[in-house]
């Protein structure tokens, strides 16, 4: 049975991937400071072995997904076709207009903090109306639950591992970047799942 969804939560996952989108499309893609998790993952596996992202994102996605079933439920899933879906639609829409600043490109520290404030709060507002718009974000959500930890940390640990693997083929000058705003990203995405949290148990 097809679980029912609040239209609230909905609105706020479409807001959620819109953020998302508009700053991977405005700041990681022009800037080179990337995210980890699956992304990097999916780049390190191409330079090392050749295998295409298409490949290897698709799978890497779905065992992250298929886990987040495991522990969280339909709604979960339901609610994650949404906030995928929203991000593709968003981020498709945006690739048809140029960048907003593209000068941005030029200023690595600039975009890993504007590009995490992006993230932060594109995947918080997800995340906190229980959906993940890619698998990276259903793999947090579904640790979390397991382990009962923090979902910043279990973000941090993630992308951690893959920047330090990352070290293997990207110089370190990008890989700073990228660490500070996965940190940045990952504290705020818990920042605001925990307020969440917090205003749906008063």
């Amino acid at each position: 049975m097809f679980p029912r969804l609040k239209a609230k939560n909905c609105l706020n996952i479409c807001i959620g991937s819109a953020i998302l989108a508009f700053g991977l499309y405005n700041v990681h893609s022009i800037s080179g400071v990337t995210e980890g998790g699956v992304l990097g993952l999916t780049l390190l596996l191409e330079h090392w072995f050749g295998i295409s992202p298409s490949v290897s994102g698709l799978i890497l996605n779905g065992v992250c997904y298929l886990l987040g079933f495991k522990l969280l439920g339909k709604e979960f899933i339901a609610y994650s076709v949404i906030a995928g879906g929203g991000f593709s639609l968003f981020y498709a829409i945006f690739e048809k207009f140029p960048p907003v600043y593209p000068q941005i490109a030029d200023m690595p520290l600039l975009a890993a903090i504007v590009g995490s404030l992006f993230v932060g709060i594109g995947v918080g507002l997800c995340v906190r109306a229980n959906s993940a718009p890619t698998g990276d974000d259903s793999l947090a959500l579904s640790l979390s639950h397991l382990f009962k930890i923090g979902i910043q940390w279990v973000y941090l640990v993630s992308d951690l591992v893959v920047l330090l693997l990352s070290l293997t083929y990207i110089p370190l000058g990008k890989i700073a970047y990228s660490l500070l705003t996965v940190v940045l990203s990952g504290q705020l995405i818990g920042l605001i799942q925990k307020a969440g949290a917090k205003k749906q148990s008063h």
